[in-house]
């Protein structure tokens, strides 16, 4: 019998209604539609509605993942969460998903990691089926990064936007699956795009409440060096270490924070325009809602065996890519 690998085998994302255009920022702070595309190749993204948490968006993804595979919440063993806008300090979001989705006998945990947080929890949650443990384990990329974004700063506000997806893990032997994985993470990268108050090293205070670091701050062009860098890196390494061509690759599935960025990146990996998934252009950046947002925008594409790079890079610094066969034909 072949190795047990973790194969995707639904997928289901989650935007919100309302629209934040760039129209609609051209009056909140000094800037333009013209200025936003050129630099970012956003025209838009997603606002959560007055009152809707991330573990809102999160039982929305569960229920179209259980809908589409024909299972029960109760057969889910396990929900972990990439995000960096959890509903609470604690507990965790997937805890919270779990009750509202009806998930009772599943346990699960958020993880940290930024842009990175849906390529790192995929990881881990093929880790679980692949040594029999897990069966069934939904992993959710997800962000509602308009609570942490200060709308008078132009630097941030024309960038992020809030939305989702996840996917089902289950143990397959047929050669599909998430093949293999490079993740890397740097903490020297930190001061350049972090939300400092909020956390032990600089608790919320009275004083410091109302202050820029209880949002997101981001050094723009350290960033967009490190991230051209880094996500290209990491996604020709995966492709060298499995030997696979340009035209072994049917999709690239880069992490949508700049458009300039998923054009460095196909371009180190040899690939055209056609060969990539992007959507920056209508939801902006979700942090690590983007990757599943993605797949769940292109499933009626994609083709059992198509050999699939995910790459991100996200904060922190965290990067990484995951290769992957697809496991199943949707039409």
């Amino acid at each position: 019998m072949s190795k047990t690998t973790a194969a995707i085998t639904a997928v289901q994302g989650y935007i919100p209604e309302r629209i934040l255009s760039n129209h609609d920022l051209e009056k909140m702070v000094d800037t333009n539609d013209e200025w936003i595309f050129s630099r970012t190749g956003i025209k838009e993204r997603r606002m959560a509605a007055k009152g809707e948490a991330l573990s809102d968006f999160g039982v929305k993804i569960i229920e179209g993942i259980c809908k589409k595979r024909g299972i029960s919440p109760l057969e889910i063993d396990m929900v972990i969460v990439g995000t960096i806008t959890g509903d609470y300090r604690f507990p965790s979001s997937a805890n919270v998903m779990c009750d509202k989705a009806g998930c009772k006998n599943a346990w699960g945990f958020d993880l940290s990691a930024a842009c990175s947080g849906f390529i790192y929890a995929l990881d881990i949650g093929r880790v679980y089926i692949e040594n029999g443990t897990h069966k069934k384990i939904i992993v959710i990329g997800a962000d509602v990064m308009s609570s942490i974004i200060n709308y008078k700063d132009r630097a941030t506000c024309i960038i992020f936007g809030d939305g989702g997806g996840g996917v089902l893990l289950e143990p397959n032997n047929e050669g599909v699956g998430v093949i293999d994985s490079v993740l890397r993470s740097d903490g020297a990268g930190r001061e350049f795009l972090l939300q400092s108050i909020g956390g032990s090293a600089e608790p919320i205070t009275k004083e410091n409440a109302e202050s820029d670091g209880m949002y997101v701050y981001q050094e723009g062009k350290t960033v967009f060096k490190h991230a051209v860098q880094n996500m290209a890196d990491v996604a020709v390494e995966i492709m060298e270490r499995n030997q696979l061509t340009a035209e072994d690759v049917a999709w690239l599935v880069p992490h949508q924070a700049n458009l300039r960025i998923i054009d460095a990146t196909a371009n180190r990996m040899g690939l055209g325009k056609e060969k990539v998934m992007v959507n920056i252009e209508k939801y902006g950046n979700t942090t690590a809602g983007t990757i599943p947002l993605c797949l769940w925008e292109w499933e009626n594409k994609l083709k059992k065996g198509d050999n699939i790079v995910l790459a991100s890079f996200g904060g922190g610094f965290t990067w990484g890519a995951i290769y992957l066969k697809w496991a199943y034909n949707t039409n």
